[in-house]
C-alpha cells in the first residue's frame, strides 16, 4: 500500500511561486502514474496535473497549463512547481496515485491519496 505525504503549501502573494512536494512510501513508486489535486472551498475535488510511470508522459489542466510543472524524481517524490499564481489556485492540493497504466483525470480512478497541504494565494 502506498503512502503519501505532501508538503511544501503556505501562503504566497500574487504572481508568486511555489513548489509542493509528495514524497511515496510502501510500495513500488514506478508502477504508478502520479497526480495532483486540488480542492477550493465548497467545491469538488479538480484535477490540475498527472505524470506517467516514466516520467515523460504529462497532462495539465486548462487553468493551469502554462503555469504549472509537474515532475517526479528516483528518489520516490513527485513536484508541482507552480508560478504566476492568483488567488484562484487558493485551495487544499492532494496528491495520489493509480495503478493504471495511462493518464486519467477522475479522482475515483486514484487509489491512494495525501492528507493534502494548503495553499493560500493573497491578492
Amino acid at each position: 500500500q502506498l503512502h503519501l505525504v505532501e508538503s511544501g503549501g503556505g501562503l504566497v502573494q500574487a504572481g508568486g511561486s511555489l513548489r509542493l512536494s509528495c514524497a511515496a512510501s510502501g510500495g513500488t513508486f514506478s508502477a504508478y502514474t502520479m497526480g495532483w489535486f486540488q480542492q477550493a472551498p465548497g467545491k469538488e475535488r479538480e484535477f490540475v496535473a498527472a505524470i506517467g510511470r516514466s516520467g515523460r508522459t504529462t497532462y495539465y489542466a486548462d487553468s493551469v497549463r502554462g503555469r504549472f510543472t509537474i515532475s517526479r524524481d528516483n528518489a520516490n517524490t513527485i513536484y508541482l512547481q507552480m508560478n504566476s499564481l492568483n488567488s484562484e489556485d487558493t485551495a487544499v492540493y492532494y496528491c495520489a496515485a493509480d495503478s493504471a497504466l495511462g493518464i486519467r483525470l477522475g479522482a475515483l480512478s486514484y487509489d491512494y491519496w495525501g492528507q493534502g497541504t494548503q495553499l493560500t494565494v493573497s491578492s
